[in-house]
């Protein structure tokens, strides 16, 4: 009997481990990036409770946080020199302020599904389990793990190609056109938009998704981008242009400097 159970548990515990490897997998691919050395990855999604908690060794996401931190800082930097040299120094500090702030780093999380994948301590509560400052932290996290594993082009390309929905054409920082166009039929008592995925073409590496947001009494519009979420703040955008609600601006825009 004794014997049976152990190798019930062996069982299971190479089902877990096969699962946690195809969650691996699974986020590779959204990044776009596979790792040397999954260790980092694992570490970068590691919250300082798991390790409290459990027998393994090893360190929380904190360290490559740090690392992240400097690099996201570096990249986007460069970026918006790149794309409006004339910018005077004051409006581009102000444009990195918002593309480097924790809110930012949250949204890219959410595109990259982190909250499914960061390792917290049974004993964690939900609130730090669906906390966007975690999530900003982790993402930050993730960068300093392909900035280790595969040097600083790596993460570079990461950045670029995540951060670049958040700009437009002007390098303004993106306003969350969601939530606008919720606080838009809130104020007129609308129900809520609706947001449908319509389809996702393109390579697991390159992907391309598209999504229409629907409100009673209005016609349908569409949105797509390389992401889920980025493709409905595209199509929520777009209804705000059509509608009149945001009048100037090209993608994502959020004011004007």
């Amino acid at each position: 009997m004794r014997r049976a159970r152990k190798h019930y548990r062996s069982d299971r515990t190479a089902k877990v481990e096969v699962h946690l490897q195809e969650k691996l997998d699974l986020l590779q691919v959204t990044l776009g990036y596979t790792f040397k050395d999954l260790n980092l990855l694992r570490t970068a999604l590691t919250h300082q409770s798991f390790l409290e908690g459990s027998d393994e060794e090893g360190e929380s996401y904190q360290r490559l946080e740090f690392l992240g931190d400097r690099v996201l800082g570096l990249v986007v930097s460069t970026m918006l020199f790149e794309l409006k040299p004339q910018i005077v120094v004051g409006r581009l500090a102000r444009r990195l302020s918002d593309l480097v702030r924790a809110e930012t780093c949250a949204d890219v999380a959410e595109v990259w599904d982190l909250s499914l994948h960061i390792r917290f301590g049974v004993n964690i509560g939900q609130d730090a389990k669906q906390s966007r400052s975690i999530l900003a932290d982790v993402c930050e996290a993730v960068l300093g793990a392909v900035n280790l594993d595969g040097g600083f082009e790596a993460s570079a390309r990461l950045v670029q190609k995540f951060w670049a929905p958040f700009l437009n054409e002007s390098g303004v920082a993106l306003q969350d056109a969601k939530t606008a166009l919720q606080e838009w039929v809130q104020a007129r008592g609308l129900q809520p938009p609706k947001y449908s995925d319509l389809e996702r073409t393109g390579p697991d590496h390159d992907p391309i998704f598209k999504v229409r947001v629907e409100i009673p009494g209005f016609d349908s519009i569409e949105g797509q981008a390389s992401a889920k979420k980025i493709a409905q703040q595209s199509a929520a955008e777009a209804f705000l242009m059509r509608e009149g609600v945001w009048l100037t601006g090209s993608r994502f825009t959020r004011k004007d400097y």
